[in-house]
Formats: C-alpha cells, sequence, structure tokens
C-alpha cells in the first residue's frame, strides 16, 4: 500500500494518477474505481487504463492541481479517467447502460465506497444503449473501411480500439438473453461460434492478437474488418429481437 492507501500493484502510472487524485481533490473525492481489462489483470499494450472518479463535487481549483499528473500518466500509461459526480450516477448508469453493465462485472476500487455495489439498469434502457452501442460500432467500422482498408496498419488499431466496445456489448446481449454471465472476450466469441462461419471465427482471433501487439498479419486487418462488418449487423438483429419481446 501507499501512504495513501492506495494497492501497489497496479498498472504502472495508475497508483501515481489515484494518489495524485486523492492528493489534490480531498474531499471532494468520494472514491476511484479501475474498470474494464485493467480490473481483470488482462491489459494488453493496446489497451486504455480505464479508472472512474466519483466526486462530491467538481472543484476547479482542486481540478486544476490534477491536470499534470493526468497529462503525465497519460502519454506514459494511457490512464483514461471519467469524472462523474455521485448526483449523475443514475442518469450516467442508464445513458452508457453497455459500459455501466460491464463494469457492474468488471471493477476494482482503489479508493473509498464502491458506488456501483447496487448497480441496477433498467432492462430498457439497456437494450435502447445496446442497440446504439452497435449501430455506432457498425457506422464507424464502415467509414473506417472504406477509409483505410488500404492501409493495413491503421485499419488494425481501428480493430484494437473497437474489440473492448464490441466484447462489452457481446456480453450485455447474452446476458439480456438470459444466458450466464460471460467475461466480454468469451461472450463475442461464443457469439461468433453461435454464428458460424470460418472468417468470423478468424477475424476474433486477429482481433486478439492486434490487442496484444498492436499488429496484424499482413491482409487480416482487412479481411477481419469485412468479416465483422457481417457479425455486427447480426448481433443488431439479435438485439432488436429484445427490443420487440415481452
Amino acid at each position: 500500500m501507499g501512504e495513501t492507501g492506495v494497492a501497489s500493484d497496479l498498472p504502472a502510472g495508475l497508483g501515481v494518477f489515484v494518489e495524485a487524485a486523492i492528493a489534490a481533490l480531498g474531499s471532494t473525492l468520494r472514491s476511484a474505481v479501475l474498470f474494464g481489462s485493467a480490473a481483470e489483470g488482462r491489459l494488453r499494450p493496446t489497451s486504455d487504463v480505464n479508472v472512474i472518479l466519483v466526486l462530491r463535487a467538481f472543484d476547479i481549483d482542486r481540478m486544476d492541481k490534477l491536470r499534470e499528473p493526468l497529462q503525465l500518466t497519460a502519454a506514459a500509461a494511457r490512464v483514461a479517467p471519467m469524472f462523474v459526480l455521485e448526483d449523475e450516477l443514475a442518469s450516467v448508469e442508464t445513458a452508457f447502460a453497455v459500459k455501466f453493465m460491464d463494469i457492474g462485472h468488471r471493477r476494482r476500487v482503489l479508493y473509498g465506497d464502491d458506488p456501483f455495489a447496487a448497480l441496477e439498469i433498467p432492462r430498457a434502457a439497456t437494450i435502447a444503449r445496446l442497440r446504439q452501442v452497435l449501430l455506432n460500432l457498425l457506422l464507424r467500422l464502415r467509414e473506417r473501411y472504406v477509409s483505410l482498408s488500404l492501409n493495413e496498419d491503421r485499419l488494425a488499431l481501428v480493430l484494437a480500439n473497437m474489440a473492448g466496445p464490441l466484447r462489452a456489448a457481446a456480453a450485455t446481449l447474452l446476458a439480456l438473453e438470459g444466458k450466464p454471465q460471460m467475461a466480454p472476450r468469451e461472450a463475442l466469441e461464443a457469439i461468433a461460434k453461435e454464428t458460424g462461419g470460418e472468417a468470423i471465427g478468424a477475424a476474433l482471433r486477429v482481433l486478439s492478437q492486434v490487442r496484444e501487439t498492436g499488429e496484424a498479419p499482413a491482409g487480416a486487418a482487412r479481411d477481419s474488418t469485412i468479416a465483422l462488418l457481417d457479425l455486427i449487423p447480426r448481433m443488431l438483429a439479435r438485439a432488436a429481437a429484445l427490443a420487440d419481446s415481452p
């Protein structure tokens, strides 16, 4: 533990940032919560270190003291904080239901209490947000394919950045369908198996490789993008079916 009680086994730079947040924000900081792949010890070179700071107030003078530590850790360790006021939690959880369903299952409290211990998101809001997330991913991926399909390196980075949201959407979809709770990566793999097709299975293997190394085999980024452009509409159709069911 550090002097302020922050665990010493955190991803590089995150402990420094949380210590700085505690010192700068003082009593306005209620909680610091790590979420996503870093929270379950599966951080990859291309992964952001996602942390939520739940605040009692957004005090400008105190926040200004956090600017330099954030700039340093964001550049050196990909620390990516979200600042949420405690009285905004219910609204934010509903508005970003897919992200917060994932947080409900993959989080680690670094400081303060657990603001998500009683997390409960309305089913209708979760379905609506899931459809929005999938549609946004689909539209972005189409544009990225048209503009970058001849640039494998940049297209591979697009896939790396898309992996997290797509996996979280898969886990949310299966949970809404009443399936046992699964980790996001395994959930997407399960959907791919149900969908069938070697191209989609190969695309997910490339997705994992890109997340781990930042690179894809020659030609694989383009082929994987095409496969995902087939998979995401199938997931959207399943989400739409949920909305139409009682």
